[in-house]
């Protein structure tokens, strides 16, 4: 579906696609453990979160060098684009590739080189956040945004992702306060597999901005008044949260029930390559599984952009704002 539209909730290692992971595999020299890319592709079948999880971080180890980081993004992009994404805000996962030895340096400068040309290349603004593992510890969060300090001015936000259970919010206190000190906005993971309290913590203890997921505020009634009171933006991921089992069918998804209650709700495609589709294909996917009229899907489009981070830029928030308006249905 091409209705112009933000994405706010797009991990960049999750939109690697077996063929370019086989390309990259050869360039670097590294043996997958598939013959094929459609054994590969088989394989991007999940019971559960930490399943994917697995094969998520496995397959990270054919991504080395700047290059690699870059031909990623753009492939991103390209897909974006045809889908009709005017403005991207990309997580990335610098733990994830520092801990094989890659610098973080190398993944900061290789996605920047990508997204310093996207919106020449393929019509759209980009911003990059940062986001720490949090099955990995406090400690390890803190030393990445050390770390990445020299990279500063490509970083837009710090995020926080990877398995929610067992790992509350509140356990990167610190080092979101470092953030705070260093004028970086704020996201967070929160309520896909975690309980409603992991939101709450999110919002009070974190002082995030956004909530990506959200699913299970629904549990919580006093939770969805202050989220529509406060006009908390929810980035979420349909498509994810059935492939990785917190709804059953994408038709028992509570999209239209969140709508209903007001929620700034934004739909995203999360890990696109393993979760059956890119933003565009999610649009049409909730429209049709959930009977989603236009007039919804524009409402949105319309909190995408009201919900990403243009504040230095509202004629440009504008403009897309403009052309959601604009937009005419097939």
């Amino acid at each position: 579906m091409h209705l112009p539209k933000a994405e706010l909730h797009l991990h960049i290692e999750g939109t690697l696609e077996p063929e370019l992971a086989f390309e990259l595999a050869r360039r670097n020299g590294v043996t997958l453990p598939y013959a094929t890319t459609d054994e590969l592709r088989t394989a991007y079948l999940f019971d559960d979160l930490q399943s994917f999880l697995d094969l998520y971080y496995a397959l990270m180890a054919v991504l080395r060098t700047e290059e690699d980081f870059a031909e990623l993004a753009d492939a991103y992009l390209a897909r974006a684009a045809a889908q009709g994404v005017r403005h991207a805000e990309i997580f990335f996962d610098p733990q994830a590739h520092t801990a094989r030895g890659v610098p973080i340096g190398t993944v900061i400068e290789g996605l920047g080189r990508a997204l310093e040309r996207s919106e020449e290349k393929h019509g759209i603004s980009t911003q990059l956040i940062l986001c720490f593992l949090r099955d990995q510890s406090a400690a390890s969060a803190l030393e990445t945004l050390a770390a990445a300090g020299p990279y500063l001015h490509r970083i837009t936000a710090v995020g926080l992702d990877s398995a929610e259970v067992g790992h509350p919010p509140a356990k990167f206190r610190e080092v979101y306060e470092e953030a705070g000190r260093l004028g970086l906005r704020k996201v967070a993971h929160a309520g896909e597999e975690g309980p409603p309290e992991y939101i709450h913590e999110a919002l009070d203890v974190l002082g995030v901005e956004r909530i990506d997921h959200g699913l299970r505020c629904m549990e919580d009634p006093e939770l969805v008044a202050r989220l529509v009171a406060d006009r908390i933006p929810l980035t979420l991921c349909p498509l994810s949260n059935v492939r990785l089992r917190a709804i059953d069918i994408l038709e028992e998804h509570p999209l239209p029930a969140m709508l209903a209650a007001g929620l700034h709700c934004t739909v995203n495609s999360d890990d696109p390559a393993y979760f059956g589709g890119y933003v565009g294909d999610t649009f049409h996917a909730v429209h049709e599984a959930l009977a989603l009229d236009h007039e919804q899907l524009r409402t949105l489009a319309r909190n995408s952009f009201e919900a990403a981070f243009l504040d230095h830029d509202e004629e440009r928030r504008a403009r897309y704002l403009s052309e959601v308006e604009a937009y005419v249905f097939d």
